[in-house]
């Protein structure tokens, strides 16, 4: 492993969010990433900081706390100014399962079922046990994350899953279709429920005075346009983004999305109008994010960019060569945050992910 090459991390989350608003241009752009897969987290607590692993017990905080320390650790050794956690209110959805080939099948990949939902008529809605109250396990861990980060380090969360996400898992992508035409009048009730669920524990982990920055998630495109209409986007889930938003701006933080798929449709309404103060997640073969730049950072920042498949399938020179392409091309502007276009997945080899971030800190 070419550890070594990484820096001495030196955190800086002032500096961090000075990129974002545009406050200044440091001299190398702060690290961002959405997600790093456990099986990353587990492999780099072993490897690079001989730490004792400890897979993850959810049963209890006691339990899940050598976890979440080495978890912390990790974050901070790859140069991230920054731990970014995100868990949900307590929405119970239905979900599919399969062995990772990306682990071997040592652990599970998880896909949305697209065509059975928890909540397909009235009375599932009547019936389902909607999370009115934050999970305070959830938010105990949140706190526990927060009150134990390194100096210089910030924390970073949001609601697992975005409202588009959840209300298309609650209801199925399939019946969400379909509703969104048969039954209106169904999903208005479910989105504005899941909305209310949601932002009640947006108001509990924005007490959090440790928080730094707000990303929330929300997938709305796939790579030749949104999943569901302009119209339907704008006119149920924008909305609440723009509420979650504001709720972020009146603590004082930024809000920034990370959205995958081509969401060029509804750009203009997240800046305008909903308040965003970043985006991330970006594919080449939708819109390589130089060309997103170029449009966009005068009025958000840009976060990330490298493609996954360069990532994930690329050579160490072709990560390496990537990468600088873009920090080449969108650093020198500010208003840029370097790192991968979506995640490090499980299938990304550990070796191109740290020759990333190794040439992101030259």
């Amino acid at each position: 492993m070419m550890y070594g090459a990484l820096q001495k991390p030196n955190p800086d989350i002032e500096r961090f969010i000075k990129t974002i608003r545009g406050e200044m241009i440091p001299e190398r752009p702060p690290l961002f990433e959405y997600i790093i897969d456990d099986c990353h987290i587990r492999d780099i607590t072993i490897q690079h900081l001989g730490r004792e692993w400890v897979e993850p017990d959810w049963s209890s905080l006691k339990s899940l706390i050598p976890f979440l320390d080495n978890f912390i650790a990790v974050w901070r050794a790859l140069g991230y100014d920054y731990v970014r956690l995100e868990l949900t209110a307590g929405f119970e959805l239905p979900v599919k399962l399969a062995p990772d080939p990306g682990t071997q099948g040592k652990t599970d990949r998880s896909w949305a079922d697209a065509h059975h939902g928890a909540v397909e008529n009235w009375n599932d809605f009547e019936t389902y046990a909607w999370p009115d109250k934050p999970a305070e396990f959830h938010l105990e861990i949140l706190d526990y994350v927060a009150k134990h980060l390194p100096d210089g380090m910030g924390f970073i969360t949001c609601h697992a899953g975005g409202i588009y996400e959840i209300v298309t898992r609650l209801m199925s992508y399939e019946g969400l279709c379909l509703d969104l035409y048969d039954n209106p009048d169904l999903v208005e009730a479910v989105v504005q429920r899941t909305g209310e669920c949601m932002e009640t524990y947006y108001k509990a982990f924005l007490e959090i005075e440790e928080l730094s920055v707000v990303i929330q998630g929300d997938d709305m495109g796939h790579r030749t346009g949104l999943l569901i209409s302009q119209e339907h986007l704008q006119k149920y889930f924008l909305p609440w983004h723009t509420r979650f938003a504001a709720l972020a701006h009146e603590r004082g933080l930024p809000y920034c999305l990370h959205s995958c798929g081509d969401v060029s449709k509804i750009m203009p309404s997240l800046i305008e109008e909903t308040g965003i103060d970043g985006k991330h997640s970006f594919e080449d073969v939708i819109m390589p994010v130089t060309e997103f730049y170029d449009a966009h950072h005068d009025k958000i920042a840009v976060i990330g960019g490298l493609d996954l498949n360069i990532l994930a399938a690329g050579s160490l020179d072709e990560v390496r060569t990537g990468i600088r392409a873009l920090i080449d091309h969108c650093a020198p502007r500010g208003h840029y945050l370097a790192g991968s276009g979506n995640s490090i997945a499980s299938y990304v080899p550990l070796e191109n992910y740290i020759a990333m971030i190794a040439e992101a800190q030259r």
